[in-house]
């Protein structure tokens, strides 16, 4: 029965359908959720977040971070909470949940402590790349722990930005050059495509093309890395899409009635969501990326230099099989 109840619960079944859910599982006779139950219940949630948020992360060694802030409902507060959450994905594409931590308005400071405090537990290797939307004080918080990771703009974030700055009637006209540049196959076309973008709106809606041509390089920052990661890496959605599912179980209990609750509920929640996680594509690239070995416009430096050298030889037996 205890294993079954945090089940449902997570599942999202609410408190008051428990008696009924319960029922249609074990027969008429199962008993419903007692207070003392659910208290019981409550306190391991909170015992699991609090052994969780101390472990060791000695040796470990995250390739992308991806960075985002949730915000709550709380029934019993005014203010809405922030959950400052942080994914990673290790050398072998595994997607991991790495810190769910209650933040203050997605602060510099708050995603510093959050930073150093992993640091401290023996995450000490930085990422090679960090993904969040440009809103947030992690960046700032991020230069300071991990000076050498490169940063990438979320686009779905970017792009919605971009649009709320237009009048609507241009809005499906601006949408499709900003989507010609993300999804360009090498930077060279996307440079060109950006291009377009800014003299195409500059002259009337300045505000509206500085927005993007600010975070120009952090945008476009994706090339650099394994082609097949680029799904992964341009945007925040290993984020959205899990709480996006948490939402809804929110909103079906109406919000927690305080922000401890509502941080172990997310924290089981999303712990639970994460075992459907599935590797990154391509993630045998991720020991190159380590190694240190280049990729241009998603492919690797070597295989781009191979490719060089057998042209001249391509050419040539042509040429002799036209001859």
């Amino acid at each position: 029965m205890e294993e079954l109840i945090p089940w449902l619960y997570l599942k999202g079944i609410s408190t008051n359908d428990f008696p009924e859910a319960l029922q249609a599982l074990l027969g008429a006779d199962a008993r419903g959720l007692s207070a003392s139950t659910i208290t019981r219940l409550k306190s391991v949630r909170e015992d699991e977040y609090a052994v969780w948020s101390k472990r060791s992360l000695a040796g470990k060694r995250c390739v992308y971070l991806w960075a985002d802030g949730i915000y709550c409902n709380i029934r019993l507060e005014d203010d809405k909470q922030c959950l400052l959450v942080l994914m990673g994905a290790t050398a072998d594409g595994t997607k991991k949940l790495i810190a769910v931590v209650d933040g203050v308005r997605e602060s510099e400071l708050s995603w510093k402590e959050v930073l150093l405090n992993l640091k401290s537990r023996g995450l000490e290797d930085a990422p090679e790349l960090a993904i969040g939307d440009g809103a947030l004080g992690f960046w700032k918080a991020l230069r300071q722990v991990f000076p050498t990771t490169r940063e990438q703009r979320c686009i779905v974030h970017k792009t919605a930005n971009e649009l709320d700055k237009l009048p609507k009637s241009l809005q499906p006209q601006a949408k499709r050059p900003l989507h010609d540049i993300w999804l360009s196959p090498a930077r060279a076309e996307a440079d060109k495509a950006f291009d377009l973008f800014l003299d195409t709106f500059d002259a009337k809606y300045p505000q509206a093309t500085e927005c993007v041509a600010k975070d120009r390089d952090q945008l476009l920052t994706f090339y650099d890395f394994p082609a097949e990661n680029w799904c992964h890496i341009r945007t925040t959605n290993p984020i959205e899409s899990t709480f996006a599912t948490i939402r809804l179980r929110q909103r079906k209990t109406r919000g927690c009635g305080s922000a401890k609750a509502s941080l172990t509920m997310m924290f089981k929640l999303a712990q639970s969501a994460s075992k459907g996680w599935r590797k990154l594509r391509g993630h045998t690239h991720l020991k190159d990326l380590l190694q240190g070995v280049r990729f241009i416009d998603g492919e690797n430096e070597h295989s781009l230099n191979e490719k060089k050298l057998q042209r001249p030889s391509e050419i040539n037996s042509s040429k002799e099989t036209a001859a």
